[in-house]
């Protein structure tokens, strides 16, 4: 295992509109600090998946969900030298909320209210959605869909936690944000933006930091590859999308992109126009050892025609607690 390939798909089923879907092998990988406009619902099969969040590491291990509410900073690494492996569904705000309201008792914006759940049903739950997507069966794979984020509310939901910020420092950091969005491709100093606000450079930053989680450098390059993601699906090509959101060129980009989404922004967008895996006749994919990506038992994988298929031999990066810089 500890020598075999990284190994990830992240694609669309048309059927399921508003959700994103993943499958993953990952052993030296680390992410970036960033964070996601759907929710993650992330089950794992194999390995431990670490990921920081709420001020300190949390690990989710065989038969436990990684659980992140949108808009929440989050780092991500394999525990061991063996990796993890893991599926997860991305499904978005509005998707959770008519399900929250429908089904659950709770009131206010739904959101999870631990990072980590033990339930080897919801895992599996997670895993027939997938199985669902990829054999094109639309009524399996939305109903299954449903009954997993309606038993996650349930079982860990409750109305979205609130970041306690001080008025004039969330107003200061808001002004920033747009700033920072408006001239993503060319943004200023920190010196220059907090000039601009009428404060000081430390006391943005910290600002900045409380309100969105992290410095506003990192803020940006996570802005960076959600907007180029935007780009990417509407069926711009990945140099182009690079310099549009600010990159220097599309190495550049596909660094970032990959450390934060997980596969490079080629292979993402090739899954964005492929036939969404329901080719019949293929065969499943196995590591280089001939095993399957992921136990039979708890997922038939199925065939992944554009697998990203990643290097094993970049070094070791830092604790999933730091913040790298660009």
């Amino acid at each position: 295992m500890a020598g075999s390939g990284e190994r990830a798909r992240h694609w669309r089923y048309e059927e399921l509109p508003g959700v994103d879907l993943l499958r993953a092998h990952y052993i030296r990988k680390t992410f970036l600090r960033h964070t996601h406009e759907h929710f993650v619902i992330a089950a794992v099969a194999d390995g431990v998946d670490v990921f920081h969040h709420g001020g300190a590491d949390q690990y989710a291990g065989p038969g436990a969900l990684a659980l992140v509410n949108p808009d929440t900073p989050h780092t991500g690494r394999a525990g061991g030298p063996e990796g993890f492996r893991y599926g997860a569904v991305y499904p978005s705000p509005q998707l959770v909320s008519e399900i929250a309201a429908e089904t659950t008792a709770i009131r206010g914006t739904p959101g999870f209210t631990s990072p980590v759940l033990e339930d080897a049903y919801a895992v599996g739950l997670v895993h027939e959605v997938l199985r669902a997507a990829d054999e094109g069966n639309a009524l399996a794979a939305d109903t299954l869909l449903r009954v997993a984020v309606t038993r996650l509310l349930r079982l860990n939901g409750g109305p979205m936690p609130q970041r306690a910020v001080r008025a004039a420092g969330a107003r200061a950091a808001a002004r920033a944000r747009a700033v920072l969005e408006e001239r993503m491709a060319e943004p200023p100093t920190l010196e220059r933006l907090a000039a601009d606000l009428g404060t000081s450079p430390f006391a943005l930053l910290r600002a900045f930091r409380d309100t969105y989680g992290m410095p506003p450098h990192a803020w940006l390059t996570d802005a960076r590859v959600r907007r180029a993601r935007h780009l990417l699906d509407a069926g711009t090509a990945p140099a182009q999308a690079a310099v549009a959101v600010g990159f220097t060129d599309q190495p550049h980009l596909n660094r970032h992109f990959t450390r934060i989404v997980g596969v490079p922004p080629g292979a993402y967008q090739r899954e964005r126009r492929s036939d969404g895996g329901r080719t019949p006749g293929r065969k499943n994919v196995q590591d280089p050892q001939g095993r399957l990506l992921l136990p039979s038992g708890v997922w038939q994988n199925r065939p992944l025609s554009q697998t990203y298929t990643g290097k094993t031999t970049e070094s070791r990066t830092p604790p999933s607690s730091g913040t790298p810089s660009e």
